[in-house]
């Protein structure tokens, strides 16, 4: 006679009648294609390192030759020492072991960290992206690889709660009126933007990471005021920045 298996204790605080959950679909969703919906379990994690005390911003390149990792290198604007790297990869294992391993060693070793411009996030969809996988994975490096756009403007973000609770309709009406004002700015070539979510990334908790990337600074700035009127900016976010102003001096030549 078999024995039969103990059962599972219910959660405890489990409603005594309630449903099975189903399971959890944690893929990307995009738009139809070719009549059925597009599904990626791939993404990017893109993370923002920033540093001071730096003379020579030519020399760091070489040091990122084995970060295993994709990697641009700016100049602070507002900073005549200040640099920034961001890396990219689609695991985030290499950003932390060959990307750490760099960010410590060589020239990097001598300059000094700054925390507070650290950003970290994560590539996601919305739910009607037509090109879902080239959304996740080849666009954002397409953008910030850019030779032709060395400026960029990163910056973190936080929503109010009261976002959080309104219907998904409304939330997409007001997402609208920002991603409106952003493809004009694109189609017109002056700004295209990297979209990143750091929910639970972020030692601040931030929502989002923002990267505004175009061939010259002021429609970046432009573009930042552009939005300050929309219902999202002015009537549901809790923080905006700090802001990183920086120009590409430095790509890596070829994905890693």
């Amino acid at each position: 006679m078999t024995q039969s298996q103990p059962s599972r204790p219910a959660h405890p605080h489990a409603r005594p009648d309630a449903q099975p959950e189903p399971a959890l679909d944690l893929r990307e969703k995009g738009g139809p294609k070719d009549g059925a919906p597009q599904f990626s379990d791939k993404r990017l994690f893109m993370q923002l390192t920033a540093f001071g005390g730096c003379r020579d911003a030519s020399a760091l390149g070489a040091a990122l030759g084995s970060a295993g990792a994709d990697c641009v290198v700016y100049e602070e604007l507002g900073d005549p020492t200040g640099v920034a790297v961001l890396a990219i990869s689609a695991d985030p294992e290499r950003l932390a072991t060959g990307v750490r391993r760099a960010l410590q060693s060589g020239p990097f070793a001598s300059l000094a960290l700054k925390p507070e411009l650290a950003m970290i996030g994560r590539t996601y969809a919305l739910g009607y992206e037509p090109r879902l996988e080239d959304w996740l994975l080849d666009r954002p490096r397409r953008v910030v690889r850019d030779p032709a756009a060395p400026w960029a403007v990163w910056y973190p973000l936080r929503r109010k709660g009261s976002f959080a609770r309104l219907p998904r309709p409304e939330q997409m009406q007001i997402l609208k009126e920002h991603g409106q004002i952003g493809r004009r700015f694109g189609d017109a070539g002056f700004a295209q933007d990297v979209r990143l979510a750091c929910h639970g990334l972020d030692k601040n908790d931030n929502d989002f990471v923002i990267g505004l990337i175009g061939r010259d600074l002021a429609p970046l700035s432009q573009l930042v005021e552009t939005m300050r009127p929309t219902v999202q900016t002015s009537e549901y976010l809790d923080r905006l920045g700090p802001f990183f102003v920086g120009r590409a001096v430095w790509r890596s030549p070829e994905a890693a």
